[in-house]
């Protein structure tokens, strides 16, 4: 195995891509590749990569694909600098659960973005 790139199917790409730029990823590529109604875009920060991608884009092929908003998942990523990022973000995201040092020795904070998915991010201070 060489990497792996989570493909989470969101309802409006636009919304998610602007959301994301927020966090400090940054747009990779998108299909299609210019507009705004996108059904697809791959997005990065670090060795961090996202997909997002649209029911209808692949509904007649994989018609098992279904989920609530945020589904049953929760993105733990490791970053450098956490107290900094959480500052820059706090008043932009909706916050889960604030800085706090873990038994384990991790600082961490959870997010939830606009899509309904669990973001958490920690770093090993």
């Amino acid at each position: 195995m060489e990497s792996l790139s989570p493909n989470f199917f969101v309802n409006n790409i636009t919304e998610t891509i602007e959301f994301y730029k927020l966090l400090g990823f940054n747009t990779i590529m998108t299909v299609p590749e210019e507009g705004v109604d996108y059904i697809w875009a791959m997005m990065s920060n670090g060795n961090v990569n996202l997909m997002f991608q649209t029911f209808e884009s692949l509904g007649n092929e994989l018609p098992e694909v279904t989920r609530t908003d945020g589904g049953s998942l929760l993105l733990y990523i490791k970053l450098k600098g956490i107290r900094d990022f959480f500052e820059t973000i706090k008043d932009k995201v909706t916050i889960l659960k604030g800085l706090e040092k873990t038994f384990y020795g991790a600082t961490e904070f959870s997010i939830k973005d606009i899509n309904g998915y669990v973001l958490t991010f920690a770093e090993d201070e």
